[in-house]
């Protein structure tokens, strides 16, 4: 399968989908799977290219797409963690 496929069929994984590693859960955990969709869905209503026109605006995308990368790490981590 192409990296840029998502798995069960043929199209293009979208931005937030690619920002999470959605294909990457070696666990198969249908949890961290929920769980980086959910970010991705966010971080797709956050990636409007067309509504960032000045600096302050990309600044915002920019901080937003990576909070949500780094939470969503964090959720994932939480979930596989092995006390």
């Amino acid at each position: 399968m192409n990296e840029g496929t998502c798995e069960g069929d043929q199209r293009e994984l979208t931005f937030g989908e690619k920002a999470v590693g959605l294909k990457f859960n070696p666990g198969g955990d249908p949890t961290v799977s929920k769980v980086k969709k959910l970010y991705a869905e966010i971080i797709d209503i956050c990636n409007n290219p067309n509504s960032r026109v000045d600096s302050f605006e990309k600044d915002l995308h920019r901080e937003a797409v990576m909070s949500a990368v780094t939470a969503q790490m964090a959720a994932v981590k939480l979930i596989t963690w092995n006390s």
